[in-house]
């Protein structure tokens, strides 16, 4: 099975793309699954800042995990909801599916940081060049 976070798990050695190519790949796909209401950068900070938390917490990990894993069923409420994507909740799912240690975590951390910051540019990107502040 191919990793989503690794070239090579075994010898943690990350996708050199990860907090690049890939991250950006990812935004680019959900942002073109945008509607107003679909995808609103605040939905996707939840997302983030419930990540950093996990990130924080000092207990551990093995206690931290499963509340991890739930956030695959956050996501599936919020799409149910119509408030995020497939394309974003598979990003959360797949993300997750990588969570085996306090290192796969921190790798978690910054592909989700590095997300963001291409998905913040391209909102505010599209928000400059479209005013009626509508995507698409």
């Amino acid at each position: 099975m191919q990793s989503f976070f690794y070239k090579d798990r075994e010898k943690r050695q990350l996708d050199p793309e990860l907090f690049s190519g890939k991250a950006e790949t990812w935004a680019d796909l959900i942002y073109k699954e945008s509607t107003k209401k679909l995808n609103n950068p605040t939905q996707i900070r939840q997302f983030y800042d419930e990540v950093l938390n996990f990130k924080s917490q000092k207990e551990d990990f093995d206690v931290l995990l499963p509340y991890i894993k739930m956030l695959n069923a956050k996501a599936a409420y919020k799409m149910g909801r119509e408030l995020i994507s497939k394309g974003f909740k598979e990003f959360i799912a797949k993300s997750v599916k990588e969570i085996n240690s306090r290192e796969d975590l921190e790798v978690f951390v910054n592909f989700f940081e590095a997300f963001m910051g291409f998905y913040k540019f391209k909102v505010a990107t599209a928000g400059a060049t479209n005013q009626r502040g509508g995507r698409r």
